[in-house]
């Protein structure tokens, strides 16, 4: 139960008002419903906090429930990834697991009730019928010629829907509600269609799938849930929600609410754009610390604790709001702050030797793991030759230096002070080895004196000293809204996203639990890589710097205000505002587009975006038909075209009509996937940017996506990116 002290918010007092009526017998039942068809990402974080988070807080229980009604995208292999993500997060099920897919039969009983109810029938119009028969906002539907047929005919019909016997597209079943009513969404909508695919969890045993403003209702209701939490883009769906269960007069009815979902900048969430950095090399897959995703960030070293203090900070309400990422990384260094030892490890070693120091004379000291001193202490090796950071040294020395110079003294942190005197440099000028000289009387890092270093340096002692593969990892993408930049949007990939060092750390770094993250004094909080460590060779991730290296408040609160308006520009557009609404020809249009197979979410974003803008607002009647739109969706998805290719298409459609196909051939639409032509233009790329083009050539992976977006540029962006990584990556392999 809520307390005092537990933060406010209209969900919370939603709960305790329906406990204090009664409702529900003070039960409180969530549950977090995941389609398993991709990775959970830092979004999907503040929908299991909130969900678990209110079960637990009530003393009642949260469901893991996989809504699995579409088999064409979902796989077992994300059911697996969502589990983990689940369970590292902290949360637990229990014995609640379910899956959609397990109430298909129930779900078909309830579809049959409603037939013989009068509230449900088989329709065998075509798409373009369907469309055509919806209406406008100012005119009502017109009733399909199959709305009156009779009980027994619709309930045979759906059976051979549902074993195969009815083939795709051929028909739907039907709500018959009202084709007058002002929401056209409430418009005699589908909520069954036939497809002939193989299930990831009930194999081949239906031919005919329930719709997602069907199913979910049902399914909060067959659990007994009670608060149906969901984000703001689903606040058009609750009349319908609603409608399901009292049609079937289903004695349970849970609630929807709706909440503002996480946005963030520097971050990208598109899951066909991520897979795109998978496929291209730009990461190192899914669980690469540079991602957004659950798995990203565990394999990055942040601990669950600062992921759910930081979801509990960004707070709940319906109010939109995006969240700079320096307020993320704040937390998480605020979580490690507490937790982490300290310990050397040099990034970029130079060696330093200690002239006045006898070869082979060790000595020890023994230094705290933490200013606290709760976590005890060590005992750290030194002599004669030492390693210590290159940057911490200067041949000459800038105004303001406060580190290691010639003839400049600086203390070894918890060791001596020592004087710098001379300094090797290479032909380049690059510092190669430093001599200096050792005060003994000033061990443990003070003199007698009184005397002040000019700096103090850290160190690891040569003899001793464990290699390491340093990892510096920084923001994925420099560009603060990465979704703004269209077909470019790889020109927001931050170049110095990964940066690799070969250094040491001290011994004692491997007295240490496996999965202990450390303080390195300067270079940041790390932790051991548990994939790619091995008995040979540790890896170390970086999982943040000391402080902001992005010139950003760490404490940045979130605004309470809506998402700042993107920059408009010539590709693509921001994703669609979670509180846009549909005006009713809108509604139409995406009824009709989601029914020639276009996937609900983008075609209400291209909607939202690409059509509004397109023609200047949301207009009551749209010359544009369902059909069209989503052969232009499936254009898109294909990469037959681009982001403004699409757009460019979209503007020809609204002026002139026509078909989308015949309309990509005459303008000239079609993505560049010539080998012969691309292999020139990648040529002449990998020429004008001779530096870049020697990293790539050297293992620098992270650079395919500077030279995909370059080609792209010098194509007018009709070079096709999936045949541009094949080509890049043989053409670099062959020089």
């Amino acid at each position: 139960m809520s307390t005092d002290e537990t933060p406010r918010h209209f969900i919370r007092a939603k709960i305790d008002a329906d406990n204090a009526s009664g409702k529900y017998g003070g039960r409180v039942v969530t549950r977090f419903p995941p389609e398993p068809n991709g990775y959970l990402h830092i979004g999907h974080a503040k929908a299991l906090c909130i969900n678990f988070g209110l079960a637990e807080e009530y003393d009642g229980r949260c469901h893991l429930r996989f809504d699995d009604t579409n088999p064409t995208k979902e796989e077992v292999e994300y059911v697996e990834a969502i589990k983990d993500d689940i369970r590292w997060l902290g949360f637990d099920w229990g014995e609640h697991l379910y899956f959609a897919s397990d109430y298909f039969e129930r779900m078909a009983e309830d579809a049959r009730e409603l037939i013989r109810r009068g509230k449900a029938y088989v329709d065998e119009l075509s798409l373009d019928e369907m469309r055509a028969q919806r209406g406008t906002v100012t005119e009502a539907g017109t009733n399909s010629p199959y709305r009156d047929r009779p009980a027994d005919e619709s309930l045979a019909l759906f059976e051979q829907m549902l074993t195969g016997g009815i083939a795709e597209g051929a028909a739907t079943l039907r709500a018959k509600i009202d084709m007058a009513d002002p929401n056209m969404k409430m418009r005699d909508p589908p909520f069954y269609r036939v497809m002939h695919a193989s299930h990831h969890h009930v194999g081949d045993r239906w031919k005919a799938y329930p719709l997602y403003d069907y199913a979910h209702c049902l399914e909060d209701c067959y659990e007994g849930v009670t608060q149906s939490l969901c984000t703001l883009e689903f606040e058009n769906n609750r009349e319908l929600y609603d409608w399901y269960l009292a049609a079937l007069g289903k004695e349970h009815r849970p609630e929807q609410t709706e909440f503002a979902r996480l946005e963030m900048t520097h971050v990208m969430t598109s899951k066909r754009k991520l897979l795109a950095l998978v496929q291209e090399g730009t990461v190192a897959g899914w669980d690469d610390p540079r991602m957004p995703t659950l798995a990203g960030l565990r394999r990055a070293g942040v601990r669950p604790e600062a992921i759910r203090a930081f979801i509990e900070r960004v707070g709940v309400s319906k109010a939109n709001s995006r969240v700079d990422y320096s307020l993320f990384e704040g937390m998480i260094r605020k979580d490690l702050e507490e937790v982490s030892p300290r310990v050397m490890g040099v990034v970029d070693p130079v060696e330093l030797v200690l002239e006045d120091w006898p070869e082979g004379e060790t000595d020890t000291f023994d230094l705290p793991h933490h200013p606290s001193e709760d976590m005890g202490s060590r005992e750290v090796p030194f002599g004669r030759h030492l390693w210590i950071e290159r940057e911490d040294v200067a041949v000459e020395p800038p105004k303001g230096w406060r580190r290691m110079a010639p003839g400049w003294e600086v203390r070894l942190v918890g060791a001596y002070f020592v004087t710098c005197t001379r300094v090797e440099t290479d032909a380049d000028g690059t510092i190669t080895k430093v001599f200096a000289t050792c005060d003994r009387d000033t061990r443990g890092g003070s003199a007698a004196d009184g005397r002040k270093p000019k700096g103090t340096i850290h160190w690891v002692a040569r003899d001793g000293a464990q290699p390491v593969e340093y990892r510096l990892y920084e923001r994925l993408f420099a560009a603060e809204e990465p979704s703004t930049l269209g077909d470019d949007w790889r020109s927001g990939l931050n170049p110095e996203s990964l940066v690799v060092s070969r250094g040491y750390v001290e011994p004692g770094f491997l007295d240490l639990p496996a999965d202990a993250r450390v303080q390195l004094r300067r270079m940041g909080y790390f932790w051991r890589d548990s994939g790619d460590s091995t008995e040979d060779g540790l890896v170390l991730n970086r999982i943040a710097t000391l402080k902001d290296s992005w010139a950003k408040e760490e404490t940045k609160a979130p605004k309470a205000e809506p998402a700042r308006k993107a920059k408009q520009v010539a590709s693509e557009p921001p994703p669609p505002p979670v509180e846009a609404v549909l005006t009713s020809a809108e509604e139409a249009l995406l009824s009709a587009a989601h029914a020639a197979g276009a996937d609900e979410d983008t075609a209400r974003a291209f909607i939202v975006n690409d059509l509004r803008r397109a023609l200047g607002d949301a207009p009551s009647t749209l010359p544009l038909e369902g059909r069209h739109l989503a052969e232009v969706i499936a254009l898109l998805d294909a990469d037959t075209i681009s982001r403004a290719g699409a757009q460019t298409l979209l503007a020809a459609l609204l002026e002139h009509g026509g078909e989308p196909g015949a309309l990509v051939e005459s303008l000239g639409l079609k993505q560049l996937g010539d080998t012969d032509a691309l292999l020139a233009v990648i040529d002449e790329v990998l020429a004008a940017h001779p530096d870049e083009a020697a990293r790539l050539r050297g293992g620098d992976k992270k650079l395919n996506g500077f030279f995909i977006g370059r080609v792209k540029a010098a194509t007018g962006g009709k070079a096709d990116p999936k045949v541009v990584v094949g080509l890049l990556t043989k053409r670099v392999s062959d020089t």
